[in-house]
């Protein structure tokens, strides 16, 4: 009987092992998306504009305060639009919804042709990343149309 019980133990644990690792070995790709898209958010200027002070403290912001959008409007011939809080826009889009917008045209000065460009490894990564860090902030001013004067601060392009 204690024969039967040792085998039975052995074989439990021979089944569930391969799940275990399974799931480990999830993780770890999980922990190198998150990584990367981190790195990925750092090299392509992500948080210049959607950082607010970023830029002007010469990339010493505090992760915890990454990507939460700015209020720096940027008007030109398009109207005003505001850099999107990303962990907000990021936390309310299913992954398969973040990947459609990836060729979506973005108003100026968003180089929406950067992330068209990107592979599509890398484009989820950021979500990964974005979903990482989690929701904060407040949602971003509402575009502007041309025409209508944007309250204070923004960058004028000319005309």
């Amino acid at each position: 009987m204690e024969d039967t019980m040792k085998r039975k133990a052995l074989l439990t644990s021979c089944m569930i092992a391969p799940m275990l690792l399974a799931g480990f070995e999830g993780q770890a790709k999980d922990r190198g998306s998150i990584r990367n898209g981190r790195y990925l958010v750092m090299i392509a200027g992500c948080n210049d504009c959607h950082t607010k002070g970023y830029a002007s403290s010469d990339g010493r912001t505090p992760e915890s305060q990454w990507l939460m959008g700015d209020d720096l409007g940027w008007n030109g011939p398009w109207g005003t639009t505001w850099p999107v809080n990303l962990r907000l826009l990021a936390n309310s889009m299913s992954e398969r919804e973040w990947m459609r917008a990836k060729d979506v045209k973005a108003r100026p000065p968003m180089p929406w042709y950067a992330l068209r460009d990107m592979n599509n490894r890398d484009f989820r990564d950021i979500y990964r990343y974005l979903r990482h860090l989690g929701p904060a902030g407040r949602p971003s001013p509402d575009f502007l149309p041309p025409g209508k004067t944007p309250p204070e601060p923004y960058v004028r392009y000319p005309r």
